[in-house]
């Protein structure tokens, strides 16, 4: 009845295939006369999501987490993760083989400080660090008397005997009834941004910055329709696009030559070799841009500016075509999402349904409406213990029944032409214990501040943090990850550089589009998330003396009622609860099938003191 095209639950590769892996890389850096070398999960442009061929700390260690860096000596190898993969890594890598260490405090560095002595050589590939992470492995070997070496050719590459042939997926045209702001226009924006820069042309590092300046799209890589590829644009003259000519139609080329050159991408280092020469200063996004690119520039008699992406906040405030685009989005999400949550309501209590069911549920009701391109990250579907691993990967092994007595969590989101959803929800299956229902309603608390906050013009996401996890906090507990992360336009579906964390620096403008989705995990017992998006929008005080904003929430799907303790909350979050639930209601249930709006109705129904 329901199946999966946009995700898999194969179990990584284990056992003896890992083990004469690390053999063979050690072999092959003896060869080269290396001590050792770093292993970041990253492809050329830091990309969350990377093509299979760049998958090189999987196929080394095991471990398939979106964040990571090993470390390989002749004798110890460690796998840095941070804390929402600290339970995955422990299960997927060979603790014979490798230690799992802090991604974090303390940072790789410390490691490498600790077990490098003088005269020791530490390999690294320029094109997969940026210039920062560079020059942080790079102090850490000096501290001790080693030296950091930039290879000319990947050792795992060397190795990888049947590695996967890079992604040339077609490129298609993102048009103006999505992107809402033409080309042209987008590139006079970034020239404005270059010349405050005090630069003569810009890197677009980031192929989210290419997809966002040019209208394009692409599948190079899973669940974010990019087409991997980079851009040069000068202050003065033409931009160049540097892309492999064979994912461009007659069509796409044409898009593209309107308002670019376009060139192979293995054109991109003379060019900038040749702008260098001139003693152009040239900027550099420091989140993405590869150390190559900065040494290439510095090499050449340039001067590398290595900043903040100018382009990242352009692309993260969405103009009123995109905005409308992800309303129209999560409304059409918000119909799958009650198809879903019905039938989970109505089969799970039997004991049959698995978590591998559930993805393939929501898959399949996503796909009934007929627009959906990609799933926009693999969806989370975890029951009981399993629930409790933040980023948890459902795979054909570790697959359990969804059964009475447990919560299941599922988190999950669409990729839709006209926008990128994200939405987390937790489900009783069964009577819930006291205890489940005391944690929900604190998350579900701190879900409820986010989203009725009201703040001035300037506010961080940083600051804003503390009142999603003020009633966690309460009872001691707490969650080990951001409250949220801001969201593309048929793009990542976690983009910067906005953000609400402890980390979130950047002031957040009307426009945005960011996660609200605070969180419980109890180790070998379950979890809790309770996520939805929220637009940045003006709020409307009277008698305001600076301008304030607000959440517009775009999320339209029930919050199970059975976990809420009502005592708990306040009347005005009350009030919340009830509206919300009030507006899902009217939203959606009108495009639903009878016994499907039968459901929503008592879903959403009022919940009393």
């Amino acid at each position: 009845m329901f199946e999966a095209h946009f995700q898999t639950f194969e179990e990584p590769e284990a056992g003896v295939a890992l083990t004469a892996r690390l053999a063979a890389l050690r072999e092959e850096l003896a060869r080269r006369k290396l001590t050792g070398f770093v292993v970041p999960r990253a492809d050329q442009q830091q990309n969350e999501y990377v093509a299979p061929s760049e998958e090189r700390l999987a196929w080394l260690t095991g471990f398939t987490g979106s964040a990571g860096l090993a470390v390989v000596l002749a004798q110890e190898a460690a796998l840095f993760v941070d804390g929402r993969y600290t339970i995955q890594a422990a299960k997927q890598v060979d603790a014979k083989a490798w230690g799992v260490e802090s991604l974090i405090d303390p940072p790789p560095e410390s490691w490498v400080s600790a077990h490098l002595k003088s005269g020791d050589r530490l390999g690294f590939d320029p094109w997969l660090h940026t210039f920062a992470a560079a020059e942080r492995l790079s102090a850490a070997c000096t501290k001790v008397g080693a030296e950091l070496v930039a290879v000319d050719s990947n050792p795992i590459d060397a190795v990888w005997q049947d590695r996967p042939q890079p992604p040339i997926a077609p490129v298609a045209i993102h048009g103006l009834q999505y992107a809402g702001v033409a080309e042209a226009e987008k590139v006079a924006q970034i020239k404005n941004q270059i010349e405050k820069l005090g630069a003569d042309a810009l890197v677009l590092s980031d192929s989210h910055a290419v997809a966002w300046t040019f209208n394009i799209r692409g599948a190079d890589v899973a669940h974010t329709p990019l087409p991997l590829s980079y851009a040069l644009v000068p202050k003065v003259g033409r931009p160049t696009v540097f892309i492999d000519n064979r994912k461009l139609s007659n069509l796409t080329r044409d898009h593209l030559e309107q308002s670019a050159d376009v060139r192979e991408p293995d054109a991109l280092a003379p060019t900038l070799m040749a702008l260098a020469k001139s003693g152009a200063a040239i900027a550099l996004d420091g989140a993405t841009a590869a150390d190559a690119l900065s040494r290439l520039i510095a090499d050449g008699g340039g001067k590398p500016l290595r900043g903040s992406d100018p382009i990242a906040l352009l692309k993260a405030v969405k103009n009123a075509t995109e905005i409308k685009g992800t309303q129209t989005a999560h409304r059409r999400d918000a119909i799958a999402l009650a198809r879903f949550l019905a039938f989970i309501d109505r089969e799970a209590g039997s004991g049959k349904l698995t978590e591998i069911d559930a993805v393939e549920a929501l898959e399949t009701f996503r796909r009934d409406t007929g627009a959906l391109r990609d799933v926009s990250f693999p969806t989370i579907s975890g029951t009981g213990p399993n629930g409790a691993i933040v980023h948890y990967r459902v795979t054909r092994k570790s697959n359990r029944r969804i059964v009475p007595g447990d919560l299941l969590l599922i988190d999950s989101g669409a990729q839709y032409e006209d926008g990128t959803t994200d939405v987390t929800r937790t489900m009783a299956i069964g009577e819930p214990t006291d205890e489940m229902r005391d944690r929900f309603t604190r998350v579900l608390r701190g879900h409820i501040a986010i989203a009725r906050a009201v703040f001035p013009d300037g506010t961080t996401g940083a600051q804003l943090d503390t009142l999603a996890r003020q009633y966690l906090w309460a009872a001691g507990i707490d969650f080990e990850h951001g409250t949220g992360h801001g969201v593309g336009s048929y793009l990542s579906v976690h983009e910067g550089p906005a953000r609400i964390s402890k980390l979130g620096t950047t002031p957040l403008k009307r426009g945005m589009i960011l996660s609200n989705e605070p969180g419980y995990y109890k180790t070998d017992g379950f979890g809790i998330r309770i996520e939805n998006l929220e637009l940045v929008v003006a709020a409307d005080i009277k008698g305001a003396e600076k301008a304030m904003n607000a959440f517009e929430t775009l999320t339209l799907a029930p919050i199970d009622r059975r976990l809420i303790d009502a005592a708990m909350l306040s009347r005005d979050e009350l009030a919340w609860l009830n509206a919300y639930h009030a507006r899902v209601r009217a939203e959606v249930g009108p495009a639903l099938d009878g016994a499907t709006k039968a459901w929503l109705d008592q879903a959403t129904a009022e919940l009393k003191p």
